[in-house]
């Protein structure tokens, strides 16, 4: 019998993780680092998964492997070349006959492998549990701030060894606004967007205070997990403010590119009922005749600045300008050494 062993982290650089599971399983989410080597193709999953449901599980296991036998030696190929030493840890949905199979044969072969138990659903859950209660490796600290202000471009070129940093829209393929797909596209799942969030957290350093973006529930069409939300309202608050000239100029470097066009004629059109018919004629003009600094200003103005922390019922404990960067990174550094006795604790 394979030996059965169950997941923790120390594994993703111990062992190479192999997944042998179907392209779309593995598309829609995976352990970090895994390689797909499946064992069944989308279709043939079905076609077996129907067999089992109607005639019984050794009709269904005779048919697998007449599909699947003469890829056995490419796949042990494939993983040998790939292992660099490493032993193999493979999964499927459950820990089930799928990774049993695969861990069979590569022992046959004299290469060392293991199968993980649970298989992929005990990854999930523990994935799951680390959001529910969320218990980050050190202090939140969270930057709020109108759009256009460049909270994301601050946020990407911070570098220090007293503090981490984590994109939660970068993570999520999507700016969190209005316009925020332009240039992006959010095809990832929401499990695969709280698989890549758990890995980012657990590769900080604890004890650091980790600084994010503030965000809404939802970013896109994904969710922050668990109670996470709740976590970053009640951690470090940030205000982070700069001019309307300085907004404009920095929403017009993010968005003003011809080839964005049709992706802002279609999300103005998704606001036009909150802008109003008049005002949205308005601004659409400027777009069709690409008068890219009216059209921003008007959009602030009438959109984000009303629409966008329309109430705040909290206090920040910092405000920050960003009209100048390296100086803005400069005063957080400053405040986060003076506060950082009072910083809550995260996770210990």
């Amino acid at each position: 019998m394979p030996e059965i062993i169950p997941f923790h982290e120390a594994l993703l650089d111990s062992h190479l993780i192999v997944d042998v599971r179907t392209p779309l399983e593995y598309e829609e989410d995976h352990i970090p680092g895994a390689l797909n080597v499946p064992l069944l193709s989308n279709e043939e999953r079905v076609e077996v998964g129907t067999i089992y449901k109607q005639t019984g599980p050794q009709p269904a296991r005779v048919r697998a492997l007449e599909l699947t036998a003469h890829r056995f030696p490419a796949m042990v190929a494939e993983i040998a070349a790939a292992g660099g030493g490493r032993p193999a840890l493979v999964y499927c949905w459950r820990g089930g006959l799928r990774s049993r199979t695969v861990v069979s044969i590569l022992e046959l072969t004299g290469f060392p492998a293991q199968q993980l138990e649970g298989g992929y659903k005990a990854f999930r859950s523990r994935v799951a549990a680390s959001f529910e209660p969320f218990r980050p490796p050190g202090p939140l600290v969270v930057l709020h701030g109108m759009t256009g202000i460049g909270k994301t471009t601050f946020l990407l070129g911070l570098a220090s060894d007293n503090f981490s940093v984590i994109d939660l829209e970068g993570l999520a393929c999507h700016r969190g606004s209005a316009f925020g797909e332009l240039g992006l596209c959010q095809t990832l799942s929401q499990k695969r967007f709280e698989t890549l969030l758990w890995d980012a957290f657990r590769r900080l350093p604890p004890g650091k205070p980790v600084i994010v973006e503030g965000e809404s529930k939802r970013i896109g069409k994904v969710s922050l997990p668990g109670d996470m939300y709740e976590v970053m309202g009640k951690s470090v608050k940030i205000w982070c403010g700069a001019s309307l000239e300085t907004r404009v100029g920095r929403l017009i470097d993010e968005y003003g590119m011809p080839e964005y066009r049709a992706g802002m004629e279609e999300a103005l059109l998704r606001i036009k009922k909150r802008l109003g018919g008049e005002k949205y004629a308005e601004i659409a003009g400027y777009l069709a005749r690409w008068e890219m600094e009216p059209f921003m200003t008007e959009l602030i103005r009438n959109y984000y600045d009303k629409v966008y922390y329309k109430t705040r019922e909290w206090r920040e404990d910092f405000t920050l300008s960003l009209e100048d960067y390296g100086e803005a990174a400069r005063e957080l550094e400053k405040f986060l050494r003076e506060q950082s006795q009072d910083l809550p604790a995260g996770n210990t």
